[in-house]
């Protein structure tokens, strides 16, 4: 064959290396092979830089599209709350009077403005205008996006066997934003490797097959975005508003896709490999002692392989310890072997060096979320002295007084050597950074409150420190953060619902003591807010009593309403003994209970109200003062009973868990006078029938929403969301964060309301935003 024969003499080791354009680039000339020419041709060598920056291209047009949608919402809602700060300017200047003696002295009926005009009713309240930020048919579009993205998948309950016991487990699915995000990058990447023609050269003499190096640069060119979406502090969330703890989820999946393109990189030189039709020889003539010609690709494939299994969410989870002591030194291997990999070919050190870049920039701009990097600060390379007390239910609460500042829903990763000296771990900070809560430790400290339950680990080293060392001793603490929190301002939304699911209000009670303090400033349009929380046992109320206490003292009137469920709960009856629970499967008795709630609905505050009336006399303001008394109010939090006594307050490893005990009916106790004043409200334990019983002949049902009030059993979300959403404004917002089946339900029934939204609906909505957070955070 003299045609292969000059090929290699034009190829011979006598070409020195620079001649390459950085990979094995065989010449082609008029004496070239026809399957050469071809394959130069179809899909040219030196061009193949323009898949990876395909990808770039595909990244770019998704951030600018978040950036616009993030920006949108910002100014909407700062321009909506500066207007209605100028209407309440403008309205303290011309608002009425309270004392009725200088009412009789404005001549009201003389203004243009007619307050209170002589004759026929009063004027309506004007109609709020819509800003010039409001783009009705922008909302229309978000509207139609969240109905379906904010829908949930289902979660999965499977039966698994661990240590001769069976468990059952729930998997549950990433949200369908994340999903059509990963779905599409999938299927681009996908099309992008096998659509351009040829997948494969005639002959491996004729360079590397075309389908690996399209998958190669591919998987090259996601290596800064798959940094960039890990770092703790990075310039994604500056511009796109979207957390750290958000981004996190798509860096996984992207590590999930540049191992499926790494694989597509490797295969096809198993397919045709360097030793067939003379293509050894071919690569010998370039490249000189390498003992096995896949041995960088192969050093660079392990680390990325480590790195995607153990990052799979049931071993994170099992073995979260090491895999944080693990991932980051892996990940600078892998980075390592790709650069020794890469040898430079074309582009690819461009995207390798932008990977290093992005990560020493991202790990400088963490110095400042250091509390103790900053040498101004009494910090300063010793950290902070904190507190831990035990809360009931043995949850922990840790206080470190800081000169940090964060703002309502953000958390912090907490490492405290004196009980673990590398676990670092993150918690949501329970406190508001104001000045209305100040520190004993001086002007500029906030105390950091961090509220959470001991499972294993550091949470439970923390428990047992607790435990040995006494509610007196001090701790050094060392802060990183704060990161995240919400994207929007509650403080803009007409309409705020909370919902909480245990020790998920530690995400929640910032924000509404934040919007009560607005709201009472006047700088907040919010005029309803509606917190839920669902709870095991009453005693979990104390871990924000106080908190719980100012919302109801300071929040403005009829604003704020709070509804408590209590989920479980142990009976006892006379004598200290416990008394049978109620049967779990009585079909025929819910359905006449049900039957009974229909018929009934409404008649025990019908006849409180006649009674009302009967008992005022035609006096409106002892009516007034009478229906004041018989709302279902609450004025404290009531201190913990336990019948019987626990035996062991506090153990380190509790063979079950604790359960709640509440006397029966019949054993009720009566507290003192001074105890009245923390009554919380809570009936005494129910059965069945009494529970349907109640909700129609002891409480108002009417005024039920209106107050603050406890109930046994969990919430009906659908049906407590339908009815919230008769009063929402213009803007509403849902706040969740609870386990899994309260979230899906809360996003099921979001996602119904955004019909009325981009359907046109009443009152002229313009939005119903959803913000969920993580549970475990």
């Amino acid at each position: 064959m003299p045609e292969a024969s000059r090929l290699l003499q034009r190829t011979t080791p006598t070409r020195t290396f620079q001649s390459l354009v950085e990979r094995i680039n065989i010449p082609v000339t008029s004496s070239s092979p026809a399957g050469l020419q071809a394959a130069a041709k179809q899909d040219p060598w030196n061009k193949s830089s323009k898949y990876a920056l395909g990808w770039v291209y595909f990244c770019i047009i998704l951030l600018v599209f978040t950036i616009a949608i993030h920006l949108y919402h910002w100014m909407s809602d700062r321009i909506r709350r500066a207007t209605f700060k100028e209407v309440v300017a403008k309205s303290s200047t011309t608002s009425s009077p309270d004392d009725d003696y200088e009412m009789a002295n404005m001549p009201t009926n003389n203004s243009t403005h007619m307050f209170f005009p002589r004759h026929g009713p009063l004027p309506p309240q004007p109609e709020e205008e819509e800003t010039f930020m409001s783009l009705s048919w922008l909302n229309r579009l978000v509207a139609l996006l969240r109905y379906f993205f904010y829908r949930p998948l289902p979660v999965l309950r499977v039966r698994g066997v661990q240590f001769l016991r069976v468990k059952k487990r729930e998997i549950s699915f990433p949200s369908p934003g994340v999903i059509f995000l990963v779905a599409t990058a999938f299927i681009f990447v996908t099309l992008y490797c096998f659509v351009p023609q040829p997948l494969y050269y005639a002959s491996i003499q004729f360079g590397s097959p075309p389908l690996a190096i399209r998958a190669g640069m591919l998987a090259v060119a996601m290596m800064p975005w798959i940094v960039a979406l890990s770092m703790k502090a990075n310039l994604v969330t500056v511009l796109t508003g979207i957390g750290h703890e958000r981004l996190n989820v798509l860096h996984r999946w992207a590590g999930y896709i540049c191992l499926f393109l790494s694989l597509i990189h490797t295969i096809p030189y198993y397919i045709t490999p360097v030793w067939d039709q003379g293509g050894l020889a071919i690569f010998k003539s370039f490249f000189r002692g390498q003992s096995y010609i896949y041995a960088t690709g192969v050093a660079a494939l392990v680390p990325l392989i480590f790195l995607c299994v153990h990052s799979l969410p049931f071993l994170r989870a099992r073995m979260y310890e090491v895999f944080v002591a693990l991932h980051v030194p892996a990940s600078i291997i892998f980075l390592g072997m790709l650069f020794w990999h890469c040898h430079n070919y074309l582009t690819s050190w461009n995207y390798l060096w932008a990977t290093a870049a992005i990560w020493f920039t991202s790990y400088c701009a963490r110095l400042f979320f250091l509390n103790w990097t900053n040498p101004r600060r009494m910090s300063w390379l010793i950290g902070e002295e904190a507190s831990v007390t035990i809360l009931p239910e043995n949850a922990v609460k840790v206080t470190v007084p800081s000169q940090v500042r964060w703002r309502p829903g953000q958390y912090v990763y907490l490492r405290m050597p004196g009980i673990s000296v590398f676990e670092n771990h993150p918690f949501t900070i329970a406190s508001l950074c104001s000045e209305d809560f100040p520190s004993d430790y001086g002007e500029q400290y906030r105390d950091m409150t961090l509220v959470f339950r001991p499972f294993g680990g550091f949470t439970r080293k923390v428990l047992n420190a607790a435990i040995d060392n006494g509610p007196m001793h001090n701790y050094r603490a060392f802060i990183d953060g704060p990161y995240g929190g919400m994207q929007r301002e509650l403080a803009s939304f007409d309409t705020v619902i909370l919902f909480a699911g245990g020790s998920g209000i530690t995400a929640i009670v910032s924000h509404l003591l934040d919007l009560i303090k607005k709201m009472r400033d006047s700088k907040a349009v919010t005029k309803q807010v509606h917190v839920v929380w669902a709870l095991k046992r009453p005693e979990t109320m104390e871990w924000f009593k106080e908190e719980l206490r100012i919302c109801r003292e300071f929040a403005p009137p009829e604003t704020v309403h709070c509804q408590f469920f209590i989920t479980a709960a142990k009976r006892i009856g006379p004598g200290g003994f416990p008394l049978p629970p109620p049967s779990p499967h009585r079909p025929v008795s819910d359905l006449v209970h049900g039957k009974l709630d229909k018929a009934f609905q409404g008649i025990a505050s019908k006849r409180n109200s006649a009674l009302i009336r009967e008992e005022a006399a035609g006096d409106p303001e002892k009516e007034r003062e009478l229906r004041r008394e018989n709302e279902d109010g609450i004025t404290a939090l009531p201190a913990p009973t336990f019948l019987p006594p626990p035996k062991k307050a506090h153990t380190r490893r509790p063979n079950k868990p604790s359960s709640l005990t509440i006397p029966a009916i019949n054993t009720v106790q009566h507290h003192n006078a001074n105890n009245a004043s923390f009554d919380f409200g809570f009936p005494s334990t129910p059965t069945m029938l009494q529970k349907n019983l109640m909700r129609f002949a002891f409480l108002p049902t009417a005024n039920k929403k209106t107050g603050w009030h406890t109930e046994y059993g969990r919430p009906d979300i659908p049906f407590m969301l339908k009815g919230f959403e008769r009063d929402f404004g213009k803007r509403a917002c849902v706040f969740v964060c609870g386990p899994p089946s309260m979230r899906i339900d809360v996003q099921r029934c979001v996602a119904g309301m955004q019909q009325k939204v981009w359907g046109g609906g009443e009152n002229g909505r313009e939005e119903v935003y959803l913000h969920t957070e993580n549970y475990a955070i």
